[in-house]
């Protein structure tokens, strides 16, 4: 497992570590409703369902951080980069923490570490009910490419979502197609 450190003004970004104190803060993260209503799980019910979400998500991935404040390193959310084609980008915080631009400052600091590395490029996507995401995704420089709809599980209801797109290796053009081609409703919607 990697023991990348990435570091920002105001924040560490980390391992998660199989420790206690890492697993309740992960915890307290993945039981929150508000939090994970735009997320595709639902929201953890104890500690055993955490431990397991760990296992899945964040042990011994490459691009999987915990986002800490510097001054006392507890783990208030996370972000990631999936190593498969999409290089998904992902995150959540702690409600307690939004509207402060931390999940831009990591963002931007996990950017520039795949660029550094190689990556090519990175796609995200967000309900179109959650713009708050979208825009998160805009200030770490990622573009608007497409909508698609899809019944999403395992929560099972009908979700148009924002495909963004960031490039790294100078193919400015490069769309990732695999939402336009899997899903039959896909737009691109003119007023983004």
């Amino acid at each position: 497992m990697s023991s990348l450190k990435l570091k920002t003004d105001r924040l560490i970004l980390r391992n998660f570590e199989p420790s206690d104190s890492d697993m309740e803060a992960l915890y307290l993260l993945l039981k929150d409703k508000e939090v994970n209503t735009f997320l595709p799980w639902f929201p953890v019910k104890d500690m055993e369902e955490t431990k397991a979400f760990y296992e899945k998500h964040f042990k011994n991935k490459e691009y999987s951080f915990a986002v800490c404040f510097k001054e006392d390193n507890i783990p208030i959310g996370y972000i990631k980069a999936a190593m498969d084609d999409s290089h998904d980008f992902g995150y959540a915080l702690r409600k307690e923490f939004w509207h402060r631009g931390i999940t831009a400052e990591a963002g931007l600091a996990l950017v520039q570490q795949l660029k550094k590395d190689g990556i090519p490029y990175i796609t995200a996507t967000h309900d179109k009910n959650n713009p708050r995401s979208g825009n998160v995704m805009r200030r770490i420089g990622m573009k608007y490419c497409y909508s698609y709809e899809e019944q999403w599980q395992p929560k099972d209801f009908l979700v148009t979502f924002r495909m963004y797109q960031l490039n790294f290796d100078g193919q400015q053009d490069r769309v990732y197609q695999k939402y336009w081609n899997l899903y039959q409703t896909h737009y691109i919607e003119n007023n983004l």
